[in-house]
């Protein structure tokens, strides 16, 4: 088994506190709300939303995947971090064990915010992620973020 780690920088002129709870928080709410083409629906599986919560996330008509199954491991919401572990669905294939995945958002000095991203691909045998794949994977994150970045700036009053 192998373990290959990707990190992600992305910058948001909203700041930290606001994103955490739309993108973090109420990401299950907000994300089939205003893309249904890229999470039908979000679903607590166990678990009351903290650390130990199973979700169901099941894709909208774009996907190339149909659900996928998340485990969180910890959220603290006063140091804006959340990670959680892919621990089922078909976007894992045969060669990857398990995705966990560490996000961080920062304060930024323009009054916006900094989001930093780790992944860690727990691959089966010797089998090695490709670059582009990861690539792949990201630019989708980063048009994702982008949409809940525009919902917030045209509802200056969500999230607050």
């Amino acid at each position: 088994m192998g373990v290959f780690t990707y990190e992600t920088e992305f910058t948001s002129t909203v700041a930290a506190a606001r994103l955490f709870k739309a993108f973090i928080l109420d990401a299950d709410n907000l994300i089939p709300k205003i893309a249904p083409q890229a999470v039908k629906s979000a679903e607590i599986l166990e678990g009351d939303g903290g650390a130990g919560t199973i979700k169901k996330i099941t894709f909208g008509e774009g996907s190339q995947y149909n659900y996928v199954k998340h485990k969180i491991e910890s959220i603290d919401k006063e140091n804006f971090t959340y990670n959680y572990t892919l621990i089922e669905g078909d976007a894992l294939s045969d060669k990857i064990e398990k995705i966990s995945y560490e996000t961080k958002l920062v304060a930024s000095p323009d009054g916006g915010s900094i989001i930093k991203s780790t992944s860690h691909y727990d691959t089966i045998g010797d089998v090695e992620i490709k670059e582009e794949h990861v690539k792949e994977g990201k630019e989708k994150a980063a048009g994702l973020f982008k949409l809940i970045e525009g919902y917030l700036h045209a509802n200056p009053d969500a999230y607050n």
